[in-house]
Protein backbone atom coordinates (compact mmCIF):
# COMPACT_ATOMS: atom_id res chain seq x y z
CA UNK A 1 0.00 0.00 0.00
CA UNK A 2 1.15 3.40 -1.07
CA UNK A 3 1.14 6.24 1.98
CA UNK A 4 0.59 9.64 1.11
CA UNK A 5 3.52 11.84 1.12
CA UNK A 6 4.50 13.33 4.51
CA UNK A 7 5.69 16.58 4.75
CA UNK A 8 9.12 17.04 2.77
CA UNK A 9 6.78 14.96 -0.18
CA UNK A 10 8.41 11.97 0.41
CA UNK A 11 6.38 8.53 1.76
CA UNK A 12 7.08 7.86 5.34
CA UNK A 13 8.71 4.70 4.57
CA UNK A 14 11.46 6.75 2.78
CA UNK A 15 11.72 9.17 5.13
CA UNK A 16 12.36 7.54 8.00
CA UNK A 17 16.11 6.30 7.12
CA UNK A 18 16.61 9.40 5.60
CA UNK A 19 15.89 11.11 9.64
CA UNK A 20 17.72 8.43 10.98
CA UNK A 21 20.85 9.32 8.58
CA UNK A 22 20.33 12.73 9.91
CA UNK A 23 20.35 12.05 13.68
CA UNK A 24 23.55 10.21 13.04
CA UNK A 25 25.09 13.08 11.02
CA UNK A 26 24.23 15.61 13.55
CA UNK A 27 27.65 17.89 14.08
CA UNK A 28 29.13 17.29 17.33
CA UNK A 29 28.94 21.11 18.02
CA UNK A 30 25.00 20.71 18.00
CA UNK A 31 24.92 17.80 20.52
CA UNK A 32 27.50 20.26 22.69
CA UNK A 33 25.20 22.92 22.62
CA UNK A 34 22.74 20.37 23.52
CA UNK A 35 24.00 19.31 26.64
CA UNK A 36 25.21 22.60 27.49
CA UNK A 37 21.48 24.27 27.37
CA UNK A 38 20.16 21.22 29.77
CA UNK A 39 23.24 21.87 32.19
CA UNK A 40 22.17 25.54 32.31
CA UNK A 41 18.63 24.59 32.62
CA UNK A 42 19.31 22.20 35.64
CA UNK A 43 21.44 25.04 37.35
CA UNK A 44 18.61 27.44 36.65
CA UNK A 45 15.83 24.66 38.13
CA UNK A 46 18.21 23.87 40.83
CA UNK A 47 19.12 27.49 41.85
CA UNK A 48 15.62 28.51 41.97
CA UNK A 49 14.62 25.63 44.35
CA UNK A 50 17.46 26.64 46.69
CA UNK A 51 15.74 30.34 46.81
CA UNK A 52 12.78 28.82 47.30
CA UNK A 53 13.54 27.01 50.14
CA UNK A 54 15.41 29.89 51.52
CA UNK A 55 11.91 32.10 51.55
CA UNK A 56 9.93 28.86 52.97
CA UNK A 57 12.06 28.71 55.80
CA UNK A 58 10.98 32.23 56.52
CA UNK A 59 7.88 31.75 56.23
CA UNK A 60 5.17 32.39 58.73
CA UNK A 61 2.97 29.00 58.26
CA UNK A 62 0.32 30.59 59.92
CA UNK A 63 0.36 33.93 57.75
CA UNK A 64 0.69 31.65 54.65
CA UNK A 65 -2.32 29.99 55.41
CA UNK A 66 -3.90 33.26 56.10
CA UNK A 67 -2.83 34.24 52.85
CA UNK A 68 -3.70 31.64 50.76
CA UNK A 69 -7.73 31.14 52.21
CA UNK A 70 -8.07 36.03 52.47
CA UNK A 71 -8.81 35.90 48.65
CA UNK A 72 -12.18 36.83 48.23
CA UNK A 73 -14.76 35.34 45.67
CA UNK A 74 -14.69 38.20 43.12
CA UNK A 75 -10.91 37.36 43.28
CA UNK A 76 -11.21 33.37 42.34
CA UNK A 77 -13.97 33.62 39.64
CA UNK A 78 -12.20 36.45 38.04
CA UNK A 79 -9.10 34.15 37.98
CA UNK A 80 -11.23 31.17 36.82
CA UNK A 81 -12.92 32.73 34.00
CA UNK A 82 -9.34 34.46 32.54
CA UNK A 83 -8.31 30.58 32.81
CA UNK A 84 -11.04 29.86 30.47
CA UNK A 85 -10.46 33.00 27.90
CA UNK A 86 -6.23 31.43 27.94
CA UNK A 87 -8.16 27.90 27.60
CA UNK A 88 -9.94 29.18 24.74
CA UNK A 89 -7.57 31.18 22.91
CA UNK A 90 -5.31 28.27 23.06
CA UNK A 91 -7.52 26.55 20.97
CA UNK A 92 -6.71 28.39 18.12
CA UNK A 93 -3.19 27.66 18.37
CA UNK A 94 -4.13 24.42 17.11
CA UNK A 95 -6.65 26.20 14.44
CA UNK A 96 -4.30 28.49 12.95
CA UNK A 97 -1.83 25.50 12.86
CA UNK A 98 -4.41 23.18 11.51
CA UNK A 99 -5.20 25.79 8.74
CA UNK A 100 -1.45 26.26 7.57
CA UNK A 101 -1.30 22.79 7.04
CA UNK A 102 -4.56 22.85 4.94
CA UNK A 103 -6.55 20.35 6.83
CA UNK A 104 -10.04 20.44 7.83
CA UNK A 105 -10.98 19.10 11.26
CA UNK A 106 -14.14 19.95 13.54
CA UNK A 107 -13.58 22.55 15.50
CA UNK A 108 -14.97 20.72 18.25
CA UNK A 109 -12.53 17.69 17.96
CA UNK A 110 -9.13 21.00 17.78
CA UNK A 111 -10.49 22.30 20.94
CA UNK A 112 -10.59 18.84 22.60
CA UNK A 113 -7.11 18.06 21.50
CA UNK A 114 -5.54 21.26 22.37
CA UNK A 115 -7.09 22.03 25.59
CA UNK A 116 -6.05 18.63 26.83
CA UNK A 117 -2.83 18.62 25.00
CA UNK A 118 -1.84 22.08 26.95
CA UNK A 119 -3.20 21.07 30.27
CA UNK A 120 -1.55 17.53 30.28
CA UNK A 121 2.21 18.96 29.11
CA UNK A 122 1.97 21.99 31.87
CA UNK A 123 1.96 19.82 34.43
CA UNK A 124 3.69 16.75 33.19
CA UNK A 125 6.65 18.83 30.89
CA UNK A 126 8.21 18.11 27.64
CA UNK A 127 5.50 19.86 25.50
CA UNK A 128 6.78 18.02 22.10
CA UNK A 129 6.39 14.65 23.81
CA UNK A 130 3.53 14.59 26.19
CA UNK A 131 1.36 17.64 24.15
CA UNK A 132 2.10 15.92 20.71
CA UNK A 133 0.78 12.42 22.11
CA UNK A 134 -2.09 12.96 23.42
CA UNK A 135 -3.06 15.22 20.36
CA UNK A 136 -2.22 12.22 18.02
CA UNK A 137 -4.60 10.37 20.01
CA UNK A 138 -7.19 12.66 19.42
CA UNK A 139 -6.46 13.84 15.64
CA UNK A 140 -5.54 10.22 14.26
CA UNK A 141 -8.87 9.28 13.99
CA UNK A 142 -9.71 12.38 12.11
CA UNK A 143 -7.02 10.90 9.59
CA UNK A 144 -3.93 12.94 10.82
CA UNK A 145 -0.89 10.91 10.29
CA UNK A 146 2.41 11.20 13.01
CA UNK A 147 4.10 13.74 10.72
CA UNK A 148 1.20 15.93 10.65
CA UNK A 149 0.57 16.27 14.46
CA UNK A 150 3.90 17.13 14.88
CA UNK A 151 3.69 19.60 12.52
CA UNK A 152 1.12 21.18 14.32
CA UNK A 153 2.46 20.90 17.54
CA UNK A 154 5.71 22.86 16.25
CA UNK A 155 3.33 25.22 14.26
CA UNK A 156 1.58 26.03 17.69
CA UNK A 157 4.52 26.96 19.28
CA UNK A 158 5.49 29.42 17.15
CA UNK A 159 2.55 31.10 18.04
CA UNK A 160 3.10 31.40 21.75
CA UNK A 161 6.49 32.52 21.06
CA UNK A 162 5.48 35.17 18.58
CA UNK A 163 2.93 35.94 21.18
CA UNK A 164 4.91 36.37 24.10
CA UNK A 165 8.06 38.08 21.96
CA UNK A 166 5.28 40.65 21.12
CA UNK A 167 3.59 40.96 24.84
CA UNK A 168 7.22 41.62 25.95
CA UNK A 169 8.17 44.18 22.81
CA UNK A 170 5.15 46.43 23.99
CA UNK A 171 5.15 46.18 27.56
CA UNK A 172 9.33 46.72 27.84
CA UNK A 173 8.60 49.89 25.69
CA UNK A 174 5.54 51.30 27.12
CA UNK A 175 6.38 50.49 31.02
CA UNK A 176 10.27 50.65 31.02
CA UNK A 177 10.28 52.62 34.43
CA UNK A 178 7.51 50.85 36.09
CA UNK A 179 9.66 47.70 35.22
CA UNK A 180 12.93 49.09 36.33
CA UNK A 181 11.49 50.05 39.53
CA UNK A 182 10.07 46.63 39.91
CA UNK A 183 13.14 45.24 39.34
CA UNK A 184 16.38 47.24 40.11
CA UNK A 185 16.91 46.50 35.80
CA UNK A 186 18.66 49.94 34.62
CA UNK A 187 16.21 51.64 31.86
CA UNK A 188 18.26 51.50 29.16
CA UNK A 189 18.95 47.65 29.42
CA UNK A 190 14.94 47.59 29.54
CA UNK A 191 14.82 49.15 26.41
CA UNK A 192 17.50 47.86 24.76
CA UNK A 193 16.30 44.11 25.48
CA UNK A 194 12.21 45.74 24.04
CA UNK A 195 14.30 47.26 20.99
CA UNK A 196 15.93 43.73 20.15
CA UNK A 197 13.00 40.93 20.94
CA UNK A 198 10.63 43.57 18.68
CA UNK A 199 13.58 43.47 16.08
CA UNK A 200 13.31 39.91 15.90
CA UNK A 201 10.01 39.78 15.50
CA UNK A 202 10.10 42.02 12.42
CA UNK A 203 13.08 40.46 11.03
CA UNK A 204 10.97 36.85 11.07
CA UNK A 205 7.94 38.87 9.62
CA UNK A 206 9.92 40.22 6.48
CA UNK A 207 11.26 36.45 6.64
CA UNK A 208 7.93 34.55 6.25
CA UNK A 209 6.60 37.86 3.90
CA UNK A 210 9.18 37.48 0.74
CA UNK A 211 8.29 34.26 -0.69
CA UNK A 212 7.21 30.60 1.15
CA UNK A 213 9.64 29.99 3.42
CA UNK A 214 10.57 26.70 4.91
CA UNK A 215 12.86 25.18 7.46
CA UNK A 216 14.76 21.37 7.72
CA UNK A 217 15.22 20.19 11.09
CA UNK A 218 16.76 16.59 11.03
CA UNK A 219 15.52 15.90 7.65
CA UNK A 220 11.77 16.59 8.58
CA UNK A 221 10.89 19.52 6.38
CA UNK A 222 8.08 22.38 8.07
CA UNK A 223 6.37 25.18 5.21
CA UNK A 224 6.47 28.49 8.25
CA UNK A 225 2.85 30.25 8.13
CA UNK A 226 3.19 33.32 6.05
CA UNK A 227 2.94 37.08 7.09
CA UNK A 228 -0.83 37.36 7.40
CA UNK A 229 -0.74 33.67 9.20
CA UNK A 230 2.10 35.00 11.09
CA UNK A 231 0.61 38.32 11.88
CA UNK A 232 -2.55 36.17 13.49
CA UNK A 233 -0.57 33.75 15.02
CA UNK A 234 1.07 36.65 17.27
CA UNK A 235 -2.32 38.66 18.20
CA UNK A 236 -3.93 35.63 19.64
CA UNK A 237 -0.34 34.38 21.19
CA UNK A 238 -0.15 37.62 22.42
CA UNK A 239 -4.62 37.70 24.00
CA UNK A 240 -3.46 34.35 25.51
CA UNK A 241 -0.41 35.71 26.96
CA UNK A 242 -2.39 38.71 28.55
CA UNK A 243 -5.07 35.99 30.08
CA UNK A 244 -2.91 33.84 31.70
CA UNK A 245 -1.08 36.50 33.92
CA UNK A 246 -4.20 37.75 34.47
CA UNK A 247 -5.11 34.77 36.56
CA UNK A 248 -2.34 35.33 38.60
CA UNK A 249 -2.48 39.57 38.45
CA UNK A 250 -6.41 39.38 39.75
CA UNK A 251 -5.11 37.47 43.13
CA UNK A 252 -2.46 39.24 44.19
CA UNK A 253 -2.93 41.23 47.24
CA UNK A 254 -5.47 44.12 47.20
CA UNK A 255 -3.71 47.13 46.97
CA UNK A 256 -0.60 46.12 45.61
CA UNK A 257 0.11 49.42 43.47
CA UNK A 258 1.34 47.44 40.36
CA UNK A 259 0.08 48.31 36.66
CA UNK A 260 -1.35 45.58 34.41
CA UNK A 261 1.64 45.75 31.87
CA UNK A 262 4.87 46.09 34.04
CA UNK A 263 3.28 42.97 35.72
CA UNK A 264 2.79 41.66 32.26
CA UNK A 265 6.65 42.07 31.46
CA UNK A 266 7.70 39.82 34.58
CA UNK A 267 5.34 37.37 34.15
CA UNK A 268 6.99 36.91 30.91
CA UNK A 269 10.57 36.81 31.73
CA UNK A 270 9.22 34.39 34.20
CA UNK A 271 7.47 32.13 31.76
CA UNK A 272 10.53 32.20 29.95
CA UNK A 273 13.04 31.27 32.73
CA UNK A 274 10.91 28.68 33.58
CA UNK A 275 10.73 26.86 30.00
CA UNK A 276 14.62 27.38 29.73
CA UNK A 277 14.73 25.05 33.38
CA UNK A 278 12.66 22.21 31.73
CA UNK A 279 10.80 21.97 35.07
CA UNK A 280 6.86 21.07 34.21
CA UNK A 281 5.08 24.29 34.30
CA UNK A 282 8.46 26.14 35.17
CA UNK A 283 7.50 24.68 38.42
CA UNK A 284 9.78 26.21 41.69
CA UNK A 285 11.76 28.61 38.68
CA UNK A 286 8.79 30.52 37.63
CA UNK A 287 8.02 31.27 41.46
CA UNK A 288 11.26 32.14 42.52
CA UNK A 289 11.66 34.97 39.46
CA UNK A 290 7.94 36.44 40.63
CA UNK A 291 8.97 36.31 44.06
CA UNK A 292 12.64 38.32 43.26
CA UNK A 293 10.31 40.84 40.90
CA UNK A 294 7.63 41.50 43.57
CA UNK A 295 9.88 41.50 46.79
CA UNK A 296 8.04 45.04 47.15
CA UNK A 297 5.08 42.54 48.66
CA UNK A 298 3.98 40.89 51.46
CA UNK A 299 6.19 37.67 50.44
CA UNK A 300 3.56 35.40 52.04
CA UNK A 301 0.55 37.06 50.11
CA UNK A 302 2.42 37.42 46.73
CA UNK A 303 3.39 32.95 47.93
CA UNK A 304 -0.72 32.68 48.45
CA UNK A 305 -1.54 34.00 45.21
CA UNK A 306 1.02 32.12 43.71
CA UNK A 307 -0.18 28.87 44.91
CA UNK A 308 -3.94 29.90 44.03
CA UNK A 309 -2.36 30.52 40.66
CA UNK A 310 -0.84 27.07 40.48
CA UNK A 311 -4.52 25.37 41.24
CA UNK A 312 -6.50 27.46 39.02
CA UNK A 313 -4.20 27.67 36.22
CA UNK A 314 -2.46 23.84 36.23
CA UNK A 315 -4.12 21.63 38.56
CA UNK A 316 -8.14 22.55 37.79
CA UNK A 317 -7.38 22.11 33.85
CA UNK A 318 -5.31 19.30 34.58
CA UNK A 319 -8.00 16.86 35.88
CA UNK A 320 -10.86 18.23 33.87
CA UNK A 321 -8.39 17.29 30.85
CA UNK A 322 -8.37 13.75 32.24
CA UNK A 323 -11.98 13.21 32.84
CA UNK A 324 -12.28 14.43 29.03
CA UNK A 325 -9.73 12.18 28.03
CA UNK A 326 -11.15 9.63 29.58
CA UNK A 327 -14.87 9.91 28.49
CA UNK A 328 -13.48 10.64 24.79
CA UNK A 329 -11.97 6.77 25.01
CA UNK A 330 -14.77 5.00 26.50
CA UNK A 331 -16.98 6.82 23.74
CA UNK A 332 -14.69 5.67 21.14
CA UNK A 333 -14.10 2.14 22.35
CA UNK A 334 -18.41 1.89 22.90
CA UNK A 335 -18.67 3.51 19.16
CA UNK A 336 -16.07 0.37 17.93
CA UNK A 337 -18.25 -2.06 19.90
CA UNK A 338 -21.35 -1.13 18.91
CA UNK A 339 -20.10 -1.43 14.95
CA UNK A 340 -19.23 -4.49 15.79
CA UNK A 341 -22.06 -6.13 17.44
CA UNK A 342 -24.58 -4.04 14.45
CA UNK A 343 -25.85 -6.92 12.85
CA UNK A 344 -25.04 -6.52 8.87
CA UNK A 345 -27.36 -5.40 6.33
CA UNK A 346 -28.86 -8.51 4.29
CA UNK A 347 -27.95 -8.28 0.55
CA UNK A 348 -30.63 -7.52 -1.78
Amino acid sequence: MTHPPDLDGQPDAAAAPLRVQAVNRMPQGSRRFAWIGSALGLGLFIASIVFLWQVVSDLEWTELKAAFVQASAEQLWAAIGFVVISYALLTCYDALALKQLKLRVPYRTTALASFTSYAVSFNLGFPLLTGGTVRYWIYAPKGLRASRVASLTVIAGITFWLGMGLVLTWTLLSEGAAVTALTGIGLGLVKLIGVGVGAALVVYMVFVSLRRRSVTIQGWRLELPGFRLSLGQSLIGAAEVCAASAVLYVLLPAGHGIGFEAFLAIYVVAVMLGIASHAPGGLGVFEATMLIALSGLPREQVLGALLLFRICYYFLPFIVALALLGAYEITRRLKALRSVLEPEEPLA
